[in-house]
This record gives structure tokens, sequence and C-alpha cells, in this order.
């Protein structure tokens, strides 16, 4: 497994990180004795880095996690998430980060992480939804600052609403924070435009999340695949947008070699080929995954001239809209 810096914090992670939402529910049956066998593994193979959020699950995930690496014989660091007092999903410019994210919302939040997870201090706390019109605010400073020095986090980030990159770039220009999570594939590759050079100057670490656009770039979707009622997949796939995903991730079997034997390793690989990124965050729910994903580290990264090829490839759609509904 390969490591890489994580931003200006003086770390560095694991390339190959684990994503937790699938554990927490909505992705169909759930099965936590396999989740926390994949987690076990997944450590064992070098992952160190595992990320997770009070909503997967209302805070299941979050205890699943804690119990997986209770007593873990190797180093790692976890990262979540606070979600909005309001519940609003994503963030809007009018939205009052006073109502939000009060200072005080912040800290009762990680408390109430720390003892879900069972640890002392977090090493990445992270705003599950962010507008630039709160740089200036006070709240999340002022948390921020408070948690660190009570030593119940290292660092502190933001989790940036989906396909919309460009909605934190003033505070990544502030260089006050520590990371920003971002949604980063092949269809959607806006990040590299403004987001990604600007964390590079200000030495914020990327967390790249959704590297298979939600199951789509692992290549095992086809027209007829149907999700079940529990799993939000089924709103995200509705209608023609299966079909049509499925063509398009038709088209990237051209890039497959021996170098990138599957479209995850070509996901995966070109997420990773972005020297913007500290990590990719996968989701993994079995431990067949975990090693199959894992695996890809020890790949050659994707060439100039294939990352460009995949240029072409870029898809601007947000599927999350009415996903809900």
């Amino acid at each position: 497994m390969q490591s890489r810096p994580f931003g200006k914090t003086g770390w560095t992670v694991s390339e190959i990180g684990f994503g937790c939402w699938g554990m927490g529910g909505g992705w169909g049956p759930r099965d936590d004795a396999q989740a926390k066998e994949a987690l076990r593994r997944a450590l064992d193979l070098g992952v160190d880095f595992f990320d997770t959020a009070w909503i997967y699950g209302e805070g299941r995930s979050e205890t699943l996690l804690g119990e997986a690496l209770r007593g873990a014989a190797k180093p790692y660091r976890v990262a979540t998430k606070v979600p909005a007092k309001t519940m609003d999903w994503p963030a809007h410019p009018g939205l009052d980060i006073r109502k939000a994210f009060p200072a005080d919302w912040i800290i009762e939040c990680t408390e109430e992480s720390l003892k879900r997870l069972g640890m002392e201090r977090l090493d990445l706390q992270q705003m599950h939804i962010w507008t630039d019109a709160w740089v200036d605010a006070a709240e999340w400073r002022e948390a921020a600052a408070r948690l660190k020095r009570q030593g119940k986090i290292k660092g502190f980030g933001v989790s940036i609403n989906d396909h919309e990159p460009d909605s934190a770039l003033k505070l990544v220009a502030t260089g006050e924070i520590d990371s920003v999570q971002v949604i980063y594939n092949i269809f959607d590759q806006h990040p590299e435009r403004r987001l990604f050079p600007l964390a590079q100057e200000h030495g914020v670490a990327v967390i790249a999340r959704v590297p298979f656009d939600e199951g789509s770039l692992s290549g095992k979707f086809t027209p007829e695949t149907r999700f079940p009622k529990n799993d939000w997949r089924s709103g995200y796939f509705r209608g023609e947008r299966l079909a049509e995903t499925c063509d398009r991730v038709e088209k990237l079997k051209s890039f497959l070699d021996k170098d990138t034997p599957s479209l995850s390793a070509l996901a995966l690989k070109f997420a990773l080929s972005h020297p913007a990124v500290s990590t990719v965050i996968p989701g993994m729910r079995r431990p067949e995954h975990v090693e199959q994903n894992c695996a890809v580290s020890a790949m050659p990264l994707l060439s100039p001239d294939k990352r460009a090829a995949l240029k072409q490839h870029a898809w601007g759609r947000n599927f999350y809209q009415g996903a809900w509904d």
C-alpha cells in the first residue's frame, strides 16, 4: 500500500482509504459482521484512513467502525462528519450557519461521535455540507479551535456539496482548513479546474470520494440491474439513467490493459493519478472488495496520454437531484 502526504498536517495516509457509508445502511441488506470483517481486512492490507459520518445510519457506521478497529495493532486515522443541525442537504448560500452549524452543535456532535467510536480524539472532523457564504463566519472557526485546544480533534475540514467543487474555493484560499472531501471520478472531473490547484497551493489535503460513481464505474451494472427498495441507488439510477450510464461505462473498456486490468482499477487509478489527491475512499462492504481495491495501489499510475484521453469521457450531470424523491 502506497502512502501520500495529507496536506500540511504532516501526516501520511494510505492512498486507498475506506469509505464507510455503505455499512451504515441504505445500500440494500446490511451485514454488520461482514462489514467489520472488511474493515479489519483493510487494516491488514495497509489501509489506515477511514471516513465515516453520523448520517451514515444515524451513527451506526461510526459504531461499527469503532468496534472493528478497537484493539488494532496497526496505527490508523479516523475522519467523521457533523450534519447540519437543520438537516439541510445540500448547503445553499441562503442557509444561516448560526442555525445549521452553531459552534456548540459542532462540539456536541464531535463528543457524541467520539463516544460511538470509543475514541478520545478524532484525527479529522468535517462539516458534512458547505457553502462559501460561510467563509467569514465565526462559528466553524470557534468550534475547530476549541476542539483542537481540548485535544478532541487533530484536524478540521469540510465535505463539499455533490458536484459543486467550486463552492469551497474561498474557504480553501484562506488556508485555515486541513482538508476538503469532494466527488472526483472519470465522469466528474470538474475539481481539476480550480479546486485542486488551489488546494495544492494552500496545502489542503484532498479526499476523493465516489470514485466508482456509486458503483457504475466498477463495471458490475447492466441496464437490467435492479436495486432493492432499501437501496437508495434505485433513485439515483432511476428511469433511463442506468442504461445511459452503462453505455458510457462500456466505452471505457477500451482503456483496459495489463497495467489496468479492470474498470474498478481504471476508476481508482484515474483518481490517484492527480497529484492533489491525498487519498481516495471507495465504499467497501465485503473483504473481497477490499482486496481488489487495495491491489490497485501496486499498479502503475495512468500515463499522461491515458489521462488526457479520459478527459473525453467527462459527463456533466447530477443524479443526486431527485434520487430520494
